[in-house]
């Protein structure tokens, strides 16, 4: 023990979790269940990165509360957490554990992966950190660990913006070739659409751009799980707007659409200006299912999505953008008017 509030000891839990699992007090709108135990290393200096949108960043403003994907993530102890979910009670299907940029990190997520395997049983994700991975040993180990899938947060959909928002051009460690050469090794070691991408939209790139990038990771044997920007308090993107919404819908649909085979992506037509226009398919069915406008995150045991990340792209007082239930009746007819073409 360090005697400092810091992982494996100690962990964090996003703000849905934590509700869950009774230690926030607080509700969630239309009674939406929070599928996936999502929780985060931590460690007093923080983490190394300098990501220009994350509420983490060591260059952010300390003046601002921090926040990650939009909510507050409270520290507990492990043996908390794990505790009350072996108690029962909680809606978890999955759990994931999220690596930050810290030298540890990567020994500490396989100790916190094998506690929730031996301990709760539940299917484990790893949100994986690259940068401070040595290549297939470690992925190997984080398998061993217990985790049966595992994401990259390549976020950026081309290497201009990732160098701009990630790396050199922003004084980060992260680098867009050792982002993908990562991906590569966890689709070797854990199989091929076991391992996912983690991209936002809105940092500035084309439809057409984020279009590429989906289908180059799925071509790789990864699908994408898709975030929409949202601006962080503190960070260096805080006064940045999030994309319109009618350009998160379509990438939305085409991100189904390519992770699910209907099609390969290069039928697409786009304006002048990277715009989608055209999908080259009929999609009224597909926008009628509801499922691409839903959060796309790991699976339960049952093929199910579990990581449903409850209002982390919004406000629950604000249009929502990752649907974390089916949309019903009044929400398609909504997105009907936002997917335009």
């Amino acid at each position: 023990m360090t005697g400092k509030k810091e992982s494996p000891e100690y962990i964090k839990t996003s703000l849905a979790g934590a509700l869950s699992l009774g230690l926030e007090q607080g509700r969630f709108l239309r009674d939406t269940k929070c599928g996936c135990l999502n929780l985060l290393l931590t460690y007093e200096e923080g983490c190394a990165a300098k990501c220009g949108y994350c509420g983490l960043s060591s260059a952010r403003d300390t003046e601002a509360k921090p926040t990650f994907i939009r909510v507050k993530w409270p520290v507990y102890t492990l043996k908390n957490i794990l505790d009350t979910v072996r108690a029962g009670g909680t809606p978890f299907k999955r759990a994931c554990v999220s690596m930050t940029t810290h030298p540890r990190a990567l020994g500490d997520a396989c100790t916190v992966i094998r506690a929730i395997r031996e301990e709760t049983k539940l299917p484990v994700s790893a949100l994986l950190t690259p940068t401070v991975m040595r290549g297939p040993t470690d992925m190997a180990a984080v398998r061993e660990a217990g985790a049966d899938r595992v994401g990259i947060a390549v976020d950026c959909a081309t290497e201009p913006l990732f160098e701009k928002f990630r790396g050199a051009g922003i004084g980060g460690p992260h680098r867009w070739v050792r982002y993908w050469e990562a991906l590569e090794e966890a689709v070797t070691v854990f199989g091929q659409y076991r391992a996912g991408v983690h991209l936002i939209v809105g940092l500035g790139e084309t439809e057409k751009e984020m279009v590429h990038c989906i289908r180059r990771a799925y071509q790789l044997g990864a699908v994408t799980h898709l975030f929409s920007f949202y601006p962080e308090a503190g960070s260096f993107m805080a006064g940045m707007k999030p994309p319109e919404l009618e350009q998160y819908r379509r990438i939305q649909l085409a991100r189904y659409l390519i992770n699910e085979g209907i099609i390969a992506g290069d039928g697409i037509e786009y304006d002048t200006a990277g715009r989608l226009k055209d999908f080259g398919i009929e999609i009224g069915p597909y926008v009628e299912r509801g499922v691409p406008f839903m959060t796309s995150g790991c699976p339960d045991e049952a093929g199910v999505m579990a990581c449903n990340r409850p209002f982390s792209n919004e406000r629950p007082s604000e249009p929502l953008r990752n649907y974390p239930f089916m949309p019903e009746a009044d929400d398609l007819a909504v997105i009907r008017t936002q997917v335009k073409l």
